[in-house]
């Protein structure tokens, strides 16, 4: 290659995660990882929020009928699970998920007579909860009590990449979070994991982020005396949609599931391309499932199988990340863990001071996003199109630790935008 007299190193990008990336690989010089149960077979999977039970039922069915396999029900309250399940009992095989998002002792105990049926699982994490509004449900020891009946391990990573954390730190979050149930709570009927990410754009890293991951859990459990299985659900991240030229995070939605495919996802939930400010619509499920439905069916990615083992450039950045991670979450260890890191504030620092280097990139158009902060619509108008509030809420009120918030990276241009609409 001619360089015209420039050095080798000009070719060479340092990334947010501090890892070189080399102009080009070769297989002298690259570490393989050994990664358990790596695949690309996944379940198409839709989210259902639980506010009554017979039409969440309703939607349930209906993705199911138009190509779900999955479901993740998430409930922020009570409600009558018979009434559920007698409506889903036709669906022999598909994955059913329960995220609460409240304990409720009563309620859980009712769990009871479903835990014999494999296709469902029921998920409480209480330090997701902790983590994201300050406080745990009741108490940490009543929390974690309550989480050893009728719940699997349940670890909601997402929270970190949508509040700005780079990769390594994600990786190393999720693990010391899950550390923290399995020293404090030590679930041994737990016959399933489920460990959620967010993706974002960063294709080939995002790919390697799962990988690495999936690595260092089956590092980690052979700590322990346990064996469940390992269910890595993915959802594109929040980070970077936007309200503007809102069609365009179809594009990103599709990009970022095919990183999750190709990192080994077990379940995939795709967000619909106006779920920021809109409402939940049939059509815009409708979309988000169709494009996992073309991507498994028409792009033939469920005929592929273990398709990035061996690529030179992703097996390296995977061994990168891998190891930038363990040596975080070491840290994290040595320094009494996760719980004792988030009340030092240490956690929340680390995730601040890398969302603050990705704004400020994305404020100087280092980092793009199309139709928002480069080649924008100026006649492109959304004041009267908002549904929902798209923006971080801000809530002033004391907490037990500082929340982790989430937070996109278009937000304040936006908001300057809306202001000049109504102008």
């Amino acid at each position: 290659m001619d360089l015209n007299g420039a050095a080798y190193n000009t070719l060479i990008t340092q990334t947010n995660d501090g890892i070189n990336i080399k102009p080009f690989y070769h297989q002298d010089d690259f570490k393989q990882l050994e990664i358990p149960e790596l695949h690309t077979t996944f379940k198409i999977c839709q989210t259902v929020y639980i506010a009554n039970e017979k039409i969440a039922s309703k939607i349930a069915i209906n993705a199911l009928e138009k190509g779900a396999n999955a479901i993740l029900f998430i409930a922020d309250k009570t409600f009558d699970l018979n009434l559920i399940f007698n409506n889903l009992i036709q669906f022999k095989t598909a994955e059913i998920i329960f995220k609460l998002n409240f304990i409720d002792s009563n309620f859980s105990k009712q769990l009871s007579k479903f835990q014999n049926i494999n296709k469902y699982s029921f998920e409480l994490d209480s330090i997701n909860n902790y983590v994201k509004t300050g406080h745990w449900f009741k108490d940490k020891n009543k929390d974690f009590e309550i989480s050893k009946t009728n719940f699997n391990i349940s670890v909601d990573a997402s929270l970190y990449q949508n509040a700005g954390a780079n990769k390594p730190q994600q990786i190393a979050y999720a693990l010391a979070h899950l550390n923290e149930y399995l020293n404090e709570t030590l679930n041994k009927s737990s016959r399933i994991i489920n460990i959620t990410f967010s993706v974002g754009s960063d294709y080939f890293f995002e790919i390697a982020k799962l990988r690495a991951f999936r690595y260092l859990y089956h590092r980690l459990l052979k700590e322990y005396t346990i064996k469940p299985k390992l269910n890595i659900i993915v959802k594109p991240s929040l980070r970077n949609k936007t309200i503007y030229d809102y069609n365009i995070n179809m594009l990103r939605t599709t990009t970022e599931c095919m990183s999750a495919i190709l990192g080994g996802a077990n379940v995939i939930t795709n967000v619909s391309y106006d779920s920021l400010y809109h409402k939940t619509n049939d059509f815009g499920e409708r979309i988000a499932r169709n494009q996992l439905l073309i991507l498994k069916e028409e792009s033939y990615f469920k005929e592929v199988n273990k398709t990035t083992k061996g690529a030179y450039y992703i097996e390296q950045i995977t061994y990168e990340l891998a190891q930038k991670a363990l040596q975080l979450f070491k840290d994290i260890e040595k320094n009494n863990g996760f719980l004792a890191q988030l009340q030092k504030g240490t956690i929340q620092k680390k995730i601040k001071e890398s969302a603050l280097k990705e704004q400020q990139q994305f404020d100087n158009t280092k980092i793009t996003l199309v139709g928002t902060n480069k080649f924008l619509n100026t006649a492109d108008k959304m004041k009267n199109d908002l549904q929902l509030y798209p923006f971080t809420k801000k809530k002033s009120r004391k907490t037990v630790i500082e929340p982790i918030i989430v937070k996109r990276l278009a937000e304040s241009l936006e908001q300057k935008r809306l202001q000049l609409e109504k102008n």
